[in-house]
């Protein structure tokens, strides 16, 4: 029996795992922008966009704002602390494994210096 896809309603996680919505926020994070502007900026059609958009309004991620007959939109970026906090836990590993590039690299400079 195939398995049912995840909803991305209220799950930060699935949200941002798709490409698309991840390009949008990184728009939105430079700038509030409208649907328009993302068109033109993502080079998508209208329906792409709003369809990410309303997922990305769904888990809270993105806030709109009605300016006239115009709909902004902007990055919460606070509500991406549950990826930051889940990713802080792997960063001990990360600063470790490039404390060590950083010696092995030493390393082949040093021994290449020695056989000039």
């Amino acid at each position: 029996m195939p398995m049912a896809r995840a909803s991305t309603t209220n799950d930060v996680f699935n949200a941002i795992g798709e490409p698309k919505r991840r390009a949008i926020l990184e728009q939105l994070v430079v700038q509030q922008m409208t649907v328009g502007e993302l068109v033109d900026a993502m080079e998508w059609p209208q329906p792409t966009v709003s369809k990410h958009l309303k997922v990305l309004r769904e888990v809270n991620l993105v806030a709109e704002t009605r300016v006239g007959r115009f709909h902004y939109y902007r990055v919460k970026p606070d509500e991406l602390r549950p990826v930051q906090e889940w990713i802080h836990q792997f960063e001990k590993y990360w600063g470790g494994a490039l404390e060590q590039l950083d010696s092995y690299l030493i390393d082949i400079q040093n021994n290449g210096e020695k056989s000039d």
